[in-house]
């Protein structure tokens, strides 16, 4: 069992010591050092294999300046968890990171099998989940989603021993909206919600998790009269109600690149009673934003799909630059298992993100 988590001394710590990284390459957020770029680890086969791409990229990636890992414990049916905790167990076993340097994530909620037993999905949902009592089987929505306290904490505790971990930093709920909204009405919902806040602040103060927030595919990049929107502002009304000003929620995740570009473009929030994006509301309300799918899971890499811009040749280092220079966007998650990809994608930690007169500049440039 690993102890600790990510401290505003160790991430300052890691980010001196990271000699390959560029000025700037690390962002300042709630008291914490953390790199621009993110590993991600959601696709791969659910294989041993994959189990060592995966560990060996993270280890790369963290002996590159790259202290921010993203998981769930439904990615690879939980094995891409286990692969972050053979990881991290492995980097501190040998002295080239310590726990506290490391700002390591996870997400709950997705009704997940595991790769590691031999049984199918539902035998084991029902061995594991429904006979026990944790859950009942219309807690299930039609989406695989359950939200239920008694579930959640499961699959926590499911989390810290697949990864070895005492602490998560962040935990997030798993496309709740999305995988809950077809089911029942956006008022349930939020009681609900409300819920699982409770819960994620009592696991802080039992010192189990340090941060929470939600991990999303579509709610903050639609339109405000679409069924699934969700106000930030609503959330983290909800968040000061059960855990007061000091509260957890500090965090959300979502889709944003070059072409997914609504957390930018699309006005559907409100900040300081005026409509904003979801990363200008962001900033506002001082909510940190990791970016998934950065390169749209390769699609944005093919010939002539990414403009030049910033002397960067290859498409991978201008789509994740896009990104991390965004205001308001912590890090893209990159999802990285081969040797080749890992190395190419970690070149861009010797270039700076964009300045944010810089961005502006290419945003005019690139809608003229």
């Amino acid at each position: 069992m690993i102890t600790g988590y990510a401290t505003s001394e160790g991430t300052s710590n890691f980010a001196k010591r990271s000699q390959l990284a560029a000025k700037d390459h690390f962002k300042q957020f709630n008291g914490l050092t953390l790199s621009s770029i993110g590993i991600g680890t959601y696709l791969g086969n659910v294989d041993n294999k994959t189990d060592d791409l995966v560990k060996d990229a993270i280890k790369k990636s963290v002996l590159s300046a790259i202290n921010v890992i993203d998981t769930a414990i439904n990615y690879r049916a939980q094995k891409a968890e286990r692969s972050v905790g053979k990881a991290v167990s492995e980097l501190v076993e040998e002295g080239k990171a310590k726990r506290e340097e490391l700002f390591i994530s996870t997400k709950n909620g997705y009704i997940t099998n595991d790769g590691d037993v031999n049984e199918e999905f539902w035998e084991y949902i029902q061995n594991t989940l429904i006979k026990p009592g944790i859950i009942r089987s219309d807690d299930i929505s039609s989406g695989y989603h359950c939200m239920t306290v008694p579930y959640l904490k499961q699959q926590l505790n499911q989390s810290l021993k697949n990864m070895g971990l005492d602490c998560i930093d962040l935990i997030y709920l798993h496309n709740a909206v999305e995988g809950q909204l077809q089911d029942i009405s956006k008022e349930d919902f939020m009681k609900k919600l409300k819920d699982v806040f409770e819960f994620y602040e009592g696991q802080r103060k039992d010192g189990i998790v340090r941060y929470y927030g939600m991990a999303t595919w579509d709610c903050f990049r639609v339109p405000k009269e679409h069924p699934q929107h969700i106000l930030l502002s609503d959330l983290i009304r909800l968040a000061k109600e059960v855990g007061g000003s000091d509260h957890g929620f500090r965090f959300i995740q979502l889709p944003y690149n070059m072409y997914l570009d609504q957390a930018l473009t699309l006005k559907s929030q409100i900040a300081n009673g005026f409509e904003a994006s979801i990363l200008e509301t962001a900033i506002n309300l001082g909510i940190g934003v990791f970016a998934s799918v950065p390169l749209m899971q390769a699609k944005l890499l093919g010939p002539n799909m990414i403009p030049e811009f910033g002397g960067l040749p290859k498409p991978a280092h201008r789509a994740l630059q896009f990104v991390r220079s965004t205001p308001g966007i912590i890090a893209p998650l990159v999802g990285q298992k081969s040797v080749n990809h890992v190395n190419e994608n970690l070149e861009l930690v010797k270039f700076s993100p964009l300045s944010n007169i810089e961005f502006t500049e290419l945003i005019k440039k690139l809608t003229s």
